[in-house]
């Protein structure tokens, strides 16, 4: 029984009122000496808060996506099939450009809210450069299948999740869909393909997006196998002007440390509550390792790069919950690098979906100007009607860059105050990057 299904649900709706009505019946009707007597209604009250506490949480996961099942629950789930040394670039040295095309099967996506403004795609994805077998979902912008649009390509966002989480949390808990599809319609921002690919690749760990060779190739997972399948499939940009990320809380670091590291495949990147130190995730791979924590680190990646890389970051946070991180690189940044840090207040919510879901039209609108800016705008022809054409190869193309992001953004944003971060890396996160840890329980270490 599926974990995140309706049966299961059902089922524990069932099984908590029967665990309420138990002992209403059976009371003062159970028999025998008295510590059968104790025992038996011990064992009730047990039943009862047992399967409230499983109700609970069917709930809370169903609405906020934290396990898609029982394996990523339990632990035991683990999607990477192989993890060679890929080198420096992830790619082990194959030219990308010669790979057949990946032609995916797409089905419609099941959980919470996947149906909405169109619905979710999902697709069983076998990545041929990482060795990662994993889920990835496609949101389809309602331009794609019009007629005045079969000859167009459309921008790109790669969304991540936090830790633990689900790609499925950015449609079901965030609704980024349903946020967006009425700004497509009405002009107010670019007509996005929007992809969300599995982050949580290995068992209670946090892979910090990273190519760990023997372990996991994150990275090419994400940068590589993931876009060439989709302009494999769709009518997308070619990357990079064509191509960004976004992500929250561990999310968020992947969304910086993969747009710094590969700016031939990534124009911008969007960070909201985010960390630079790996270490910022206790749970984090690359994070234990001084080598892995140091590669992995885009601030660091800024400060020791001669040539500054062309791509626009955005960085929302608290103070002390993602605006240090952003404070620190945009210290370091140098043109065409460019940064955009917005101080979020605290009564603005805490390190969850509370905080995240409202920046989303405000993020989609920076990030149309920003593949605006680098592609001469969106939309360039290509691909044939009613059929997916395909872009180039990730780190193909690369012209002109992102305007300055200081001017991009609405007036009704909060404007940063506080003092730069100190050049030592970036802040930490929370403890818990489920997107429903509160701020009391998201404690900080120094």
């Amino acid at each position: 029984m599926s974990l995140t299904g309706t049966p299961f649900l059902l089922t524990s709706f069932v099984l908590c009122a029967v665990a309420l009505l138990l002992p209403l019946a059976l009371w003062s009707r159970v028999r025998g000496p008295a510590p059968v007597r104790g025992a038996a209604r011990l064992l009730m009250l047990l039943f009862a808060q047992g399967t409230a506490i499983s109700l609970v949480f069917v709930l809370v996961n169903n609405a906020n996506n934290l396990y898609d099942n029982w394996a990523d629950l339990l632990g035991t789930g683990n999607h990477v099939q192989r993890a060679a040394d890929l080198g420096v670039d992830g790619t082990g040295g194959i030219s990308l450009e010669n790979l057949p095309r990946m032609r995916q099967t797409f089905r419609p996506a099941d959980g919470h809210r996947m149906r909405q403004a169109g619905g979710v795609l999902s697709t069983d994805l076998r990545g041929r450069v990482s060795g990662v077998n994993a889920e990835v979902y496609v949101w389809l912008p309602p331009q794609y299948n019009e007629p005045a649009y079969r000859h167009r390509k459309f921008p790109v966002v790669e969304l991540f999740s936090g830790y633990p989480g689900s790609a499925k949390a950015w449609f079901g808990s965030a609704r980024v869909h349903e946020q967006l599809r009425p700004m497509m319609l009405d002009g107010r921002i670019a007509p996005f393909i929007l992809v969300a690919p599995r982050t949580n690749l290995l068992a209670r760990a946090d892979t910090g997006c990273a190519n760990i060779p023997g372990t996991v190739n994150a990275d090419s997972w994400l940068s590589i196998d993931v876009p060439r399948m989709v302009m494999d499939n769709f009518r997308a940009e070619s990357a990079p002007n064509g191509w960004a990320t976004a992500g929250y809380s561990a999310g968020a670091h992947c969304a910086t440390k993969l747009a710094v590291a590969h700016p031939d495949r990534y124009r911008a990147a969007v960070s909201m509550s985010g960390y630079n130190d790996p270490k910022g995730e206790r749970s984090s791979l690359a994070g234990q390792n001084p080598e892995l924590r140091r590669r992995n680190n885009p601030y660091l990646e800024l400060l020791a790069d001669r040539v500054p890389p062309r791509i626009a970051l955005y960085f929302s946070g608290e103070s002390g919950d993602g605006y240090q991180a952003g404070a620190a690189i945009r210290a370091v940044a140098k043109p065409p690098t460019s940064v955009d840090v917005v101080l979020l207040p605290r009564s603005a919510g805490g390190h969850d979906m509370g905080l995240w879901r409202p920046q989303l039209p405000e993020v989609f609108r920076w990030l149309t100007a920003q593949l605006d800016a680098g592609t001469g705008g969106t939309g360039s022809t290509g691909g044939t009607a009613g059929t997916p054409g395909s872009g180039g190869a990730p780190g193909s193309d690369g012209k002109d860059g992102p305007r300055d992001a200081g001017g991009t953004v609405g007036a009704d944003r909060v404007r940063s105050s506080l003092p730069h971060a100190p050049s030592s890396g970036g802040s930490t996160r929370a403890e818990l990057a489920s997107g429903t840890a509160s701020r009391k329980d998201a404690a900080r270490r120094p």
